[in-house]
């Protein structure tokens, strides 16, 4: 297995796993390789830092040294947490909303004008259907909605 810190275009870098680097290559030439923040597909490698052994150290013959230089920066570890806050808010959803699938902007019009009980609902809208809405006075919020963590 092979380790490659990824960049996107949007400055997101996250690490991925590899069996080898050809997979690597391969992956990257088909368009196969997603950023899991903004959905990018536009990578390219990012600095990487290293396990670097130094060799046997003075004390101690038997074992190699070694120097395991941080990889994680602040930037990383901001997208992790708010990757975390997405699913946080995902799952939250998905336990107090109704999901109403493709019929979201049907329904969130029934709601608007009182064709149906007001609930919390959740689901998907093309862009033309959200324009719609805008333009109706019918409010609604537009998630970042991440992969879920076990797919």
């Amino acid at each position: 297995m092979i380790s490659f810190d990824l960049r996107c275009a949007n400055a997101h870098v996250f690490e991925a796993w590899f069996s080898n680097s050809e997979t690597y290559a391969r992956q990257a030439k088909h368009g196969e390789l997603v950023c899991p923040i903004c959905g990018d597909t536009d990578l390219n490698k990012s600095l990487m830092a290293p396990n670097v052994s130094l060799g046997a150290s003075r004390g101690d013959s038997d074992r190699p040294s070694e120097v395991a230089l941080p990889v994680a920066t602040a930037a990383t570890d901001r997208a992790a947490e708010l990757m975390r806050m997405a699913r946080a808010i995902r799952e939250e959803v998905e336990k107090n909303f109704d999901h109403v699938g493709t019929a979201f902007a049907e329904e969130a019009k029934k709601i608007h004008y009182g064709e149906t009980e007001h609930r919390n609902i959740f689901g998907e809208m093309t862009p033309d259907e959200a324009t719609d809405l805008h333009e109706e006075g019918v409010e609604f919020g537009v998630l970042p909605w991440p992969a879920k963590e076990d797919a």
